[in-house]
């Protein structure tokens, strides 16, 4: 019994483990963190299946080969959302005793689930609509939208802590909200998934979730597997009680391994040691199979799940009705307002440096928002096209893609972007700056300003005469778009309100000048 509790107990640090440093891998915006950790983010297996790389090629297969061995592990101890639902099952049982029943698996719901993400995948690349459901972004979207803001409440609250015993020990980070969209996604994610582990453990994992059905599938073939002793059993039915994944029919002994998570709790609650993890042939799972599936029909037919089905429900409808940004004004003294910036509506949208082309980038791209966490410039946000919903796309209204910054490269697990030096950066053109004129306070104001020159690190714009037959007359940017880069500094430096008189349209293919 002791080793039984031991492997309980293993697996719980383990999973426990993981998920804490994942989510200080979303939480930390100071950079450090993903020197250390970003390898998490690379063993997630949309991540390795989406990156063209003799590593992911190496992590693919050690997953796999693990789920051969030893069944799925994989969501209980990697998985981030897998132990997101462990911990929120956790509270459903408080002042529950034995919350959870046996139920048959919705197997044409999941695999008709599985079917379609990957058909949207192949056809589209990774689109917006797939990453809804893909296990790490769901996750990644939470962690950046809903548990990011909290962490920074606190950093800005130590940071004012420390300005008061003159300490820079820490710094005040501004909090917004990236995208309205995004975050109501994130919010229902959240509500939604933890609502369901709550009151029926893991739904999400054994309905919806690719990931699960996939590794579902291999884990039926897994050495290891847990086993009910038939002369052992009395028939108390804990291990169905107790099961988060309604996995176990304990009064017939079966126990679908498709389904099963090797959480141990079983093991744990089993009171005449009945159940264990151990070496089953296949040819007896399947004729254990072939009699369950004998037995169920002669059950009479289950309830519908209404979770369930308003989850599903739900995910489809709040892509139609995700609200729109709101706009803010600010107050200047009670004197005047001062309009924020709005983001100008670009002809072709920006992806980051080291992505290498618009079409590349939406297709390996998983929309799981660490880049968008890490970008210390909140250059960076999702975007709220259908096609391409919450992958990331840039916009300079809060700052410029500094040249000196590579954050986005480094951390990205999927490939979507490359790695790449400073070096490189300064020489990669990811757009080119158009000039408003009906903008720009030299012709509306007959002030010249010299902002986007003065600042514009590829020395790509001019200033030259509005009327070129007088020298004195003021002046105004002129772009040499053979040196412009795309960085988008003279945008964020303009001070013409609510759209700036210069902004960045963004290149299809980007190249090295």
């Amino acid at each position: 019994m002791k080793h039984k509790r031991l492997w309980r107990i293993i697996r719980q640090i383990l999973g426990a483990s993981t998920f804490i440093l994942i989510t200080l891998l979303f939480l930390d915006f100071s950079g450090v963190l993903h020197k250390y950790l970003s390898f998490l983010a690379k063993m997630q297996f949309i991540a390795a299946f989406m990156t063209a790389s003799v590593t992911s090629v190496v992590i693919l297969i050690a997953i796999l080969a693990v789920t051969l061995v030893f069944g799925r592990v994989y969501c209980s101890v990697v998985c981030p959302m897998g132990i997101f639902q462990d911990g929120m099952a956790r509270l459903g049982r408080i002042g529950r005793k034995n919350p959870y029943s046996y139920s048959k698996a919705k197997n044409i719901l999941r695999y008709s689930v599985l079917v379609v993400f990957i058909v949207v995948c192949s056809m589209a690349g990774f689109a917006g609509l797939a990453s809804l459901i893909e296990p790490y972004s769901a996750y990644g979207r939470m962690a950046q939208n809903l548990f990011q803001p909290i962490y920074l409440w606190c950093n800005n609250l130590l940071a004012l802590i420390a300005e008061r015993v003159n300490s820079y020990a820490f710094y005040e980070k501004e909090v917004w909200i990236r995208s309205i969209p995004t975050f109501v996604i994130a919010a229902v994610t959240f509500v939604a998934i933890g609502f369901l582990a709550i009151r029926n453990g893991r739904t999400y994992c054994n309905t919806i979730c690719p990931v699960g059905s996939i590794l579902g599938l291999f884990s039926r073939f897994s050495l290891l597997k847990m086993h009910i002793d038939e002369e052992k059993c009395v028939g108390c039915d804990l291990c169905t009680k107790n099961c988060k994944a309604s996995c176990i029919n304990g009064r017939e002994h079966l126990i679908d391994h498709s389904r099963c998570v090797m959480c141990g709790d079983c093991m744990a609650q089993c009171p005449q040691e009945a159940i264990d993890y151990k070496h089953i042939k296949w040819t007896s799972e399947f004729a254990q199979k072939r009699a369950e599936d004998a037995k169920v029909t002669e059950q009479k037919p289950e309830k519908v799940d209404e979770g369930k089905r308003a989850f599903t429900l739900t995910s489809l409808m709040l892509l139609a009705g995700a609200a729109t940004a709101q706009t803010k004004v600010k107050l200047d003294g009670g004197l005047a307002k001062i309009e924020d910036k709005m983001e100008p509506k670009r002809g072709t949208p920006i992806v980051p440096p080291g992505a290498h082309s618009l079409k590349d980038f939406t297709r390996r791209c998983t929309a799981c928002q660490l880049c968008v966490s890490k970008c210390p410039n909140d250059v960076l946000r999702p975007s709220k096209e259908l096609t391409t919903l919450m992958q990331p796309r840039m916009s300079f209204e809060k700052g410029a893609c500094r040249v000196e910054c590579t954050a986005c490269s480094e951390v990205c697990p999927t490939g979507a972007i490359s790695l790449i030096t400073k070096e490189e950066k300064s020489s990669i053109k990811i757009g080119h700056a158009v000039w408003v004129q009906q903008n720009c306070v030299a012709v509306t104001d007959k002030v010249e300003c010299g902002n986007c020159a003065r600042h514009c690190p590829a020395g790509a714009i001019m200033m030259l005469p509005i009327d070129p037959k007088d020298e004195s007359s003021v002046k105004r940017p002129v772009v040499n778009e053979n040196k412009c880069i795309g960085c988008g500094m003279c945008e964020y430096v303009c001070p013409s309100r609510p759209y700036p008189a210069i902004f960045v349209v963004g290149e299809e293919e980007h190249e090295m000048i």
